[in-house]
Order: structure tokens, then sequence, then C-alpha cells
């Protein structure tokens, strides 16, 4: 019992930790997803969209295990409640995984739709708020990188910001694309390009989740070799 409630106590203390990173991604993050969804809608592009949605999740996702740390410490001050809450912090990452996917199946069937008939969209204002979303998502990624190892919420932030990271490339190119070469239809692949980068990853990330959920050996130990 000591040595469980003790390993407990280190996993909650590493993301308690890093709360002030946390904190300086979520506002960073908030700030540039309400410029890049403002950009969206101003120059029609669903690449900057998906990536205003893919950093939308990013926020949720960091705010929630923000949420996560605090009922975690608030449980260490109440007897009544033991180890359990601690499981805050993996329901969250599983919310994160369950998010993400929708937020891609969504970019891919819209994107999927403009390819017969694609908008003209405002390269120079996409190309503008993709480089300022691409700085942000560099910051971030600073900031949330020493944490990724220590705990599972802190991972399910961590690659969020490293999708996205990516998927702000992705848009700089398709800016790039469309102002020297006319081609409207790089906006809805960079678009699929994201949602098809992101499902594979919250895959991942939720299936780890189930794993601690159900209590399943960790995949990396064999049950009967131990």
């Amino acid at each position: 019992m000591g040595a469980g409630h003790g390993h407990d106590e280190s996993v909650v203390n590493a993301a308690q930790h890093h709360r002030g990173r946390l904190w300086a991604a979520f506002a960073l993050l908030a700030a540039l997803m309400l410029v890049e969804a403002a950009a969206a809608f101003r120059t029609g592009s669903l690449a900057l969209l998906s990536d205003a949605g893919h950093m939308f999740t990013d926020v949720l996702g960091i705010g929630m295990a923000l949420a996560a740390i605090t009922a975690t410490r608030r449980a260490g001050h109440d007897p009544q409640r033991t180890f359990g809450l601690y499981r805050l912090e993996v329901l969250a990452a599983l919310a994160n995984a369950v998010l993400l996917s929708g937020v891609a199946v969504y970019v891919v069937v819209e994107a999927v739709g403009r390819f017969g008939d694609p908008p003209e969209v405002l390269a120079g204002p996409m190309l503008a708020v993709a480089v300022l979303g691409l700085l942000a998502n560099v910051a971030a990624f600073a900031l949330l990188r020493p944490g990724a190892r220590e705990s599972i919420n802190l991972q399910g932030a961590y690659l969020e910001v490293l999708g996205d990271l990516l998927g702000s490339l992705g848009v700089i190119a398709a800016a790039l694309l469309i102002t020297f070469t006319g081609w409207w239809w790089t906006d809805p692949l960079v678009a699929v390009a994201i949602g098809v980068f992101i499902l594979p990853r919250t895959w991942r990330l939720g299936r780890a989740a189930v794993r601690i959920l159900v209590q399943a050996a960790p995949e990396h130990l064999q049950v009967t070799a131990v």
C-alpha cells in the first residue's frame, strides 16, 4: 500500500511541477487560436480553420490537464479521497484523444467536399497568421516537452501541440503555393493532411489511456515472464 501510494504521489507531483508551464502554454495558444479562427473566416482558408480547430483542442486539452491537476491537488487534502481522483488525469488524456479524432474527421470530410470547386483564399493574411501560429506552437512545444515523459496528461497536451506545429507548417506551405502558383486546391489538400496526421496519434494516446483505466499491464512487460 505504501509503495503504491508513493508511486501515485510521484505521478501527481510530476504534473504539479509543470503547472506553471501549462498555464503559460494555455494563455499563448488561446490567444493565437482566436486570431487564427478570425483569420480563417476572413481569408476563406479551410487549412487555417483546421489549424485553428486543432489549436482549440490544444487549449481545451491543456485546460483539462490543469483542471485534473487542481482536482488531484485538492484530493490530497481530503482523507476520504485517495488515489482514485488521480485518474482524472488519465480521463483528461482520453477526452483529448476523442476530441482530436472528431476534429480530424470533420476536417477531412469538409476538405474532400472542396476539391471539386476550391474557393479562392487570401494567401497573404493566411501566411502571416500561420507564421504566428507556428511561433506560438514552437514556444508551447518547448514549454511542455520537459513534462511529457513524466505524465500521460502532459504527454497528451504535448502531442497535440506537436501535431499543431506541423499543421502550421502545412498551412504556411499552402499559403506560399497559392501565392506563387495559384493552386487553390492546396488549401483543402493541406487540411486533409492535417486531419490524417492527427488520427494515428490520437489512437495511440487514447489506447494508452484506456489501458491504464482498465489496469492492463504495460505493453513492454511480459507478465508470464514475471
